[in-house]
């Protein structure tokens, strides 16, 4: 783990520049996903591809990628451009039928909507769960809503504006019984806390990079449960959904039958790279102490906007709490003064659904803690 002040700006320079508290939006990458980029231009415009094994490199990315999640192998793995095609891949990959249902909450980041959404107009109907007063997910709710004709539940591990992280496993014993599927949106938990795919039962799961997991935006990976890959058809076909053979006229349409079945075309191979790096960085630590380190941070902010007259919105029982703090001042008109003035301090923390949210990651420190604390009116 990396023990002191030095290390850490050498691995996170942007803790020289300013407090940033907003990785549940666009967080910066770690020096060692910089180096990756670097490296990769530095040889992409002095060798091109001579001599260099990206692609290589790119099924270790995938080994840390399943790392990460505990998933069964690379196999079990797609790179992706970002969440939303992710989930789209889902979306677009079943045999949908009339009547069929799609049960999400009423608010999910649009990523996880819109997929959905979208068939209605092949009479898929989407439910929608509403939240309880206090930002919770009342799992009750969920669990009834699941019937025969569910073929999804598609939820967020943790939710955007809220922080509130739900329990995905009775969910996905239900909708198993009920002859459905467990999506899951886990940008705002994979590089945060520790995620299992496996003992969660969750069939399919997406996530773009540039979260938590300190990658660069337009780079994240899809998970997809072994039985379910054979099920889906990719909803975009090209050259490399299909194993690639000596002569390329050979236009045998066999599909790949691992995760690289919804690969249709070249790798991002930078973003690639950079997040692969940013994923050892990440595992180098160990997920489990990430996850200790920003429940102290996050709990000691809690405690500080409490007596400072904040009130936190954020659920914050075992179980249910995040990286995620959304909180309001007394004037909730005041909200992006607040962010301004912050801004202006270089201590940067974001707005959503009118709340203020701050989003620590686990090389920041206490001191960064007291300086929001203490900078907010």
């Amino acid at each position: 783990m990396i023990t002191n002040a030095h290390d850490d700006v050498a691995q996170f320079p942007i803790l020289a520049q300013m407090d940033f508290f907003n990785h549940a939006g666009v967080a910066p990458i770690s020096a060692a996903a910089a180096m990756a980029l670097k490296t990769y231009a530095e040889n992409a415009a002095s060798r091109a591809y001579v001599g260099h094994h990206w692609y290589r490199q790119a099924n270790q990315v995938k080994q840390l990628a399943a790392k990460m999640i505990n998933a069964p192998g690379p196999q079990n793995i797609a790179f992706v451009p970002n969440t939303s095609a992710g989930l789209s891949l889902l979306a677009r990959g079943l045999d949908w039928r009339r009547g069929d249902n799609v049960i999400i909450t009423s608010i999910e980041f649009p990523a996880n909507r819109y997929p959905w959404q979208d068939l209605q107009k092949q009479g898929v109907e989407l439910i929608e769960i509403d939240p309880l007063p206090d930002g919770r997910i009342d799992l009750e709710d969920v669990l009834d809503a699941i019937t025969s004709r569910t073929r999804v539940v598609s939820l967020s591990h943790v939710q955007f504006s809220s922080g509130f992280k739900i329990d995905l496993k009775p969910v996905s014993e239900m909708v198993h019984r009920a002859g459905g599927l467990l999506c899951v949106d886990a940008i705002q938990s994979i590089g945060a806390m520790p995620v299992d795919v496996q003992a969660l039962g969750i069939d399919f799961l997406s996530a773009d990079g540039h979260k938590w997991m300190l990658g660069p935006e337009g780079c994240g990976f899809i998970y997809c449960e072994s039985d379910l890959i054979q099920m889906l058809h990719p909803g975009v076909v090209g050259w490399m959904n299909m194993p690639i053979r000596k002569e390329y006229t050979d236009y045998r349409f066999d599909l790949h039958t691992d995760a690289r079945r919804f690969e249709p075309g070249s790798y991002n191979i930078p973003g690639v790279l950079a997040l692969g790096a940013s994923l050892q960085v990440l595992l180098d630590v160990g997920l489990e102490n990430v996850w200790q380190r920003i429940d102290a941070l996050t709990t000691h902010l809690c405690n500080g906007l409490t007596r400072r007259g904040y009130k936190v919105f954020s659920p914050r029982r075992e179980g249910e709490k995040s990286g995620i703090i959304s909180f309001s001042a007394s004037d909730p008109t005041k909200h992006q003064q607040i962010i301004d003035e912050l801004e202006k301090q270089n201590i940067i923390i974001a707005l959503r659904q009118g709340r203020l949210r701050a989003s620590p990651h686990f090389y920041n420190t206490i001191e960064q803690m007291d300086r929001l604390i203490e900078a907010l009116p």
